[in-house]
């Protein structure tokens, strides 16, 4: 098992959550738990950077429902970036391919989001 590692810092759009290792039942408690620390302000996005995370399991899935429902109830939205082909896989199985916005890279989501923003 890969040591899950978490790294949170701001960008112009809002928070954002750096996961690498293994997003498991043992290591998603303290996820779901730090993501509720996150001030999330309206029109901000919650970017959560996927590009290390090497293994997702159930409790890994149900932390990114969590950060979802965290965005919508601060009337944010949520990103996430860089997500590996084998949890892509999964939220494709699962159905929740069509509620999760994905980007190919963190960069891209500020930028996505910084279009809307200036559009509005």
């Amino acid at each position: 098992m890969n040591p899950l590692s978490v790294h949170t810092h701001s960008s112009t759009a809002g928070p954002v959550l750096e996961l690498a290792g293994d997003l498991a039942y043992d290591s998603a408690p303290p996820v779901r738990d730090l993501l509720f620390t996150l001030d999330l302000e309206p029109g901000q996005q919650l970017l959560v950077d996927l590009g290390g995370l090497t293994f997702c399991d159930s409790s890994g899935i149900t932390v990114l429902i969590a950060a979802r429902n965290h965005a919508l109830a601060a009337r944010a939205t949520l990103a996430l970036a860089a997500v590996p082909h084998h949890v892509a896989r999964i939220l494709r199985l699962v159905g929740l391919e069509p509620v999760l916005t994905t980007y190919p890279t963190a960069q891209d989501a500020t930028d996505s989001w910084t279009r809307r923003s200036a559009g509005s």
